[in-house]
């Protein structure tokens, strides 16, 4: 049986960010950041990153996880997406990747 998934894909500014919330709560997602520069720490300004406040009690995975020395490429966010992914499915809930990288 395949697991449904949801791409919120665009570039930055365009309100995938409200989307992502506003459809998380509608269909009992969470939300997976795709966003390259959300995965740090500190690295607020300029990567237009969602605020607690604005997670409007939705998870969020992939935001200020690491340090902006560590070392971020795609086989590591694919090994920290797939995480993520088995923690929303295990919760019953419907994973949303949602980002936008040039």
């Amino acid at each position: 049986m395949k697991k449904p998934l949801v791409i919120i894909a665009g570039p930055t500014a365009v309100g995938k960010t409200d989307l992502s919330v506003a459809l998380a709560k509608r269909i009992n997602g969470s939300i997976i950041s795709a966003a390259s520069m959300q995965v740090y720490k500190y690295m607020d300004i300029g990567s237009a990153k969602i605020m607690p406040e604005e997670m409007q009690g939705i998870k969020h995975y992939l935001i200020d996880e690491l340090m902006p020395e560590d070392e971020f490429h795609i086989v590591r966010f694919q090994e920290m997406a797939k995480t993520a992914l088995n923690e929303i499915y295990s919760e019953g809930k419907i994973p949303i990747i949602a980002g936008g990288t040039g």
